[in-house]
């Protein structure tokens, strides 16, 4: 991978494994608009970007070496060799060979602790449209400039005015998720080097977040790529492709993860899910 600018944008040209529209569009992040093929408007970092793809060459609009060097290398993940990752997850496993193979560009973004934990207790029995909007909505009217607000523009905030903004019983939990940080009782900033375990539990003194949102901000956010998130999607795709359509349980789904893919496990969490909703599952492993 290289890059250079032109005319205050950054091309970086030789990019392997990576797919913007796979990467956005996986379930992992909420913040993005897409404006035509291969490209999108992002808004992360306190930033929005808006970045276009041709081929292995992608244009990050407005955005000089150092911006890519300070934020957008880390953000997109783009030291990881993901072929070496993918070729280990799906060695001697058709099923995983599939996946991997219909989106091979996806890779796991270093979102920002605070804001993924909030975007995903919204995401709570939600569907996407409604999460972004509701994102959108408490930026708009708390943010500056409809950046997500921070822990500060929140703390006055109450349940009501958290309510109004379409998010239902939610409210509850980002107003105790803003309130236990403010106090130090949840600090994020140590769940990174913490054994995955006790990070969870940590997040998991936070009303409303539960295992499914805690491991999705273990593996989006905080560097836990062994984590699997499981929620009744990934729970019926494991069973239908791993175990005959038998339907197993959140934690025997957790144990095959864990012992399939080990450290991997959250890799290939975002393939299975990512080609299980791409409606092709049946089609590429029962043809």
């Amino acid at each position: 991978m290289n890059y250079y600018d032109n005319n205050g944008s950054l091309v970086i040209k030789g990019l392997k494994d990576f797919n913007i529209e796979e990467i956005l569009e996986c379930g992992q992040c909420f913040r993005f608009i897409k404006l035509d093929d291969l490209k999108y408007s992002v808004t992360a970092l306190g930033r929005v970007l808006t970045a276009e793809q041709k081929g292995d060459s992608l244009t990050l609009y407005d955005c000089t070496a150092d911006e890519f060097e300070a934020k957008w290398r880390h953000y997109f993940d783009m030291d990881r060799d993901y072929g070496a990752i993918k070729e280990k997850i799906s060695c001697d496993d058709e099923i995983m060979r599939s996946a991997v193979n219909y989106a091979g560009g996806i890779r796991l973004l270093n979102q920002e602790p605070y804001e993924c934990l909030l975007s995903f207790i919204i995401s709570q029995n939600n569907n996407i449209p409604r999460i972004k909007g509701i994102i959108a909505a408490m930026s708009n009217k708390y943010g500056t400039d409809g950046n997500f607000p921070t822990l500060e523009q929140l703390s006055d905030v109450t349940e009501d005015d958290l309510f109004a903004l379409k998010m239902g019983f939610r409210n509850k939990y980002i107003y105790d998720a803003v309130h236990k940080l403010l106090a130090g009782e949840v600090r994020l900033d140590t769940l990174i080097d913490m054994p995955c375990d006790e990070a969870r539990e940590e997040l998991k003194k936070i009303k409303g977040v539960g295992n499914k949102v805690a491991d999705c901000v273990l593996l989006f956010s905080l560097g836990h790529r062994e984590v699997f998130p499981i929620d009744v999607w990934v729970r019926r795709v494991v069973s239908e492709l791993y175990f005959d359509g038998e339907e197993q349980s959140l934690n025997a789904i957790a144990d095959f993860a864990r012992n399939k893919w080990g450290e991997l496990a959250g890799y290939a969490q975002q393939y299975l899910f990512y080609y299980a909703r791409s409606g092709s599952m049946g089609k590429q492993t029962n043809p």
